[in-house]
């Protein structure tokens, strides 16, 4: 910490500076801050002397809080972030039971053993390295316990030290990132969900066991982790973000965002890497860039000041430039988001709902701007190097009543809902747009990955983008015009009934249109998917696309008032007709021929993305909670293995010194991991939520 106190400035609750003023110090009396001091040592006394020694030296079950070995770690963190990190995990197991007066008194205490100025920003959250352990002196300081001075130990093996050749990701390693690195959302900025790694086959996979495991915080856990240079980050609940050594789970550092009284915590697919710095997007709508060797605040942008908006999909950086998707059902629709990377500073935004005189806006059945609702974003994008162009997906609107029936002069497509949209990152601008599926009535919605890639078109290699909606249909476009070009369907959806070969566009059954003033309507999929949260893996070399689905089917009630949909109907599910009782679905698409390879079908429904590696394997999760090894030429189960969580975000890979690791996250969150337990009851929920990292590789020497 830098220079020396002012005696008269007072660590308050918001760490503002205060004076006594000038009648009080001419009494002698003692300053406010010396006050602050003392009513710190008591407090520390009771609740800190235990584990950090009665002189703040170290103890035997915490490190020293003054002195070189400290002001290593904290000498260059404003007093604002060590006040929040002590109030947010200090005591340990009772984080923020005591005042927020009390914990700015034990903040001024440290201040004052340290000698340190109050200089510096208040940061809603803070990341340290891990101290070093103490040394014995500092063991022994309290007396009691510690290490005998008199039987040395014998010397310690050297740590591995992550960050000793960590290198800035650079865009091209975004683009085509080392086959060690999982560097965003499906890998790279292309979204494949591939990795190049071979180590694990289809020979050895059934010798994989576990590497680590490390528990994060309890609750909705999502995350697809991280990896660069040997580092795992992963984005935990309650707006948590770790960084853990990815060879042996060793934590390296820790970010506890202070989310606003009142807010929501929501977990997150993704972060993003750039540079030295992980971005991340918080529950509270901000945007955050930290130190990706610290975890230390950089930059902190607020989204939107706008209510009603929530965040579920994480960001993508691409061309300099933060992009970041917010979901909701307020007039104006979704939003996406644009920032500069290096400073902060908000760029653009573009709301879903086109609004009136606007491209777009005469889609909208003639509705006012103040009546336009939905369009969410809660997946991220992904990029495309060779055109420049960041890809978006958009949802459907749950206010299907005003656009259900057509206006005579008016449009109802409902633009940008179900959309892929085609952004310039720097400039926001709109190259292109293609609606998957106009005036959506069913919440079958397309907003989901845009895999990029290059296929065979007419017999000639051409850049496509991929994506699929919750009916199972898989359109591809070309990348650079969004021309359509074909759709795959994977076979389970029975309402459209066809589809034109020119444009694209989808005609759903007349007979099955829902409404109150309707029978009721019995349809395949059901709402939930189908084919839903889960990405996609896709292998550019064969053409092949992996996805899981579920194979559920829906009734669509009519309701006098109200409704799921505001058409007037409710929605349950249903078995199709000629169900077997497997729900779970994992298919193989040859893209190119437009057929099915191969069908695996399971009791218990996936409910985590595909991960597909140059070793001939598919990795996935399911409700039952295993996650599993399948040949990827066949479909035939090679491996799986227990969980004590609900596995709940896609598997990665990646390697460390030549060793290849498949890691996946728990903790029930995605709507996929509440299953159907009117299906498969024998699959109850966990009663106790936790979640954690779990990471398996071949046995050390294989």
């Amino acid at each position: 910490m830098r220079g020396t106190i002012t005696k008269s400035l007072m660590v308050s609750t918001g760490l503002a500076a205060l004076s006594l003023g000038a009648a009080a110090l001419a009494q002698g009396m003692p300053s406010a801050f010396e006050v602050q001091v003392q009513q710190g040592r008591t407090l520390y006394a009771a609740n800190c002397a235990a584990c950090h020694g009665e002189t703040l030296a170290g103890g035997q079950f915490a490190g020293t809080l003054k002195g070189a070995v400290f002001l290593s770690n904290w000498g260059d963190v404003p007093v604002g972030e060590l006040e929040a990190y002590i109030r947010t995990s200090m005591p340990p197991g009772g984080a923020g039971r005591l005042s927020g007066d009390d914990y700015a008194a034990l903040t001024a205490l440290i201040v004052h053993e340290n000698d340190a100025t109050l200089d510096g920003p208040v940061v809603r959250g803070l990341a340290t390295l891990m101290p070093p352990a103490p040394s014995i002196e500092e063991q022994n300081a309290i007396g009691i316990g510690g290490v005998s001075a008199n039987h040395p130990l014998p010397e310690s093996p050297a740590p591995r030290d992550p960050f000793a050749d960590y290198q800035p990701v650079t865009p091209a390693e975004l683009a085509d990132p080392p086959a060690e690195d999982w560097l965003t959302w499906r890998r790279g900025h292309r979204g494949h969900g591939y990795s190049p790694l071979a180590e694990i086959t289809t020979e050895n996979v059934r010798q994989l066991n576990t590497a680590w495991a490390q528990a994060l915080p309890a609750g909705p856990t999502m995350h697809e982790p991280l990896v660069h240079d040997g580092v795992m980050y992963v984005f935990g609940f309650g707006d948590e973000i770790f960084a853990f050594d990815a060879a042996n789970g060793h934590p390296l550092w820790r970010y506890q965002r202070q989310l606003p009284e009142g807010t929501m915590p929501l977990s997150k697919k993704t972060m993003a890497l750039w540079g030295d710095m992980v971005i991340a997007a918080t529950s509270d709508l901000h945007v955050i860039a930290l130190d990706a060797k610290t975890g230390r605040p950089v930059w902190d942008t607020r989204m939107t000041d706008k209510p009603g908006f929530r965040s579920n999909g994480g960001p993508m950086v691409a061309d300099g430039v933060v992009m970041a998707g917010l979901a909701s059902q307020e007039p104006g629709g979704g939003l996406i988001v644009a920032i500069d990377v290096e400073t902060g500073e908000k760029l653009w935004d573009f709301a879903t709902a086109a609004a009136e005189g606007t491209q777009g806006g005469d889609t909208w059945n003639g509705l006012p701007d103040s009546e336009r609702r939905g369009g969410s974003v809660w997946t991220s994008g992904t990029y495309d190097p060779e055109t420049g162009l960041a890809l978006w997906g958009v949802a459907q609107s749950y206010d299907t009543g005003p656009l259900r029936d057509l206006v005579p002069g008016e449009n109802n497509d409902g633009l940008f809902t179900n959309s892929t949209l085609a952004f310039r990152p720097r400039s926001g601008e709109l190259v292109w747009y293609f609606q998957h599926m106009k005036n959506d009535q069913y919440d079958l919605d397309w907003v989901f990955e845009r895999v990029v890639g290059t296929l065979v078109v007419d017999g000639e290699p051409r850049r496509v983008i991929i994506t699929g909606g919750k009916e199972g249909l898989f359109d591809t476009l070309d990348a650079e015009t969004g021309e359509y070009l074909s759709t795959v369907d994977m076979g389970y959806q029975d309402f459209i009934i066809a589809i034109d070969p020119e444009t694209g566009d989808k005609t759903p059954d007349p007979a099955l249109l829902p409404g109150r003033d309707r029978p009721p309507v019995f349809m395949c999929p059901h709402a939930g998917g189908g084919r839903n949260w889960s990405p996609t893996a896709f292998n550019e070399a064969t053409g092949e696309l992996f996805v899981n689905a579920r194979d559920t089917c829906m009734e669509l009630v009519p309701v006098p008032e109200g409704g799921f949909l505001s058409s007037g109907v409710d929605v349950y599910y249903s078995a199709p007709a000629d169900s077997d009782g497997n729900y779970g679905m994992l298919q193989a698409l040859d893209m190119e021929s437009g057929t099915v390879k191969w069908e695996v079908r399971r009791r218990a429904p996936y409910d985590v993305g595909i991960l597909a590696t140059a070793g001939g394997l598919l990795f996935t999760g399911a409700m039952d909670r295993e996650i599993l090894a399948y040949d990827q030429e066949t479909g035939e189960q090679l491996w799986r293995t227990a969980l004590p969580g609900m596995p709940n975000a896609s598997p990665i890979t990646y390697s460390v010194d030549g060793r290849q690791y498949v890691a996946v996250v728990t903790g029930m969150g995605n709507p996929l991991a509440f299953g159907l337990p009117g299906f498969t009851p024998e699959y109850p929920l966990p009663q106790v939520n936790s979640a954690a990292v779990h990471v398996f590789a071949l046995p050390e020497g294989d």
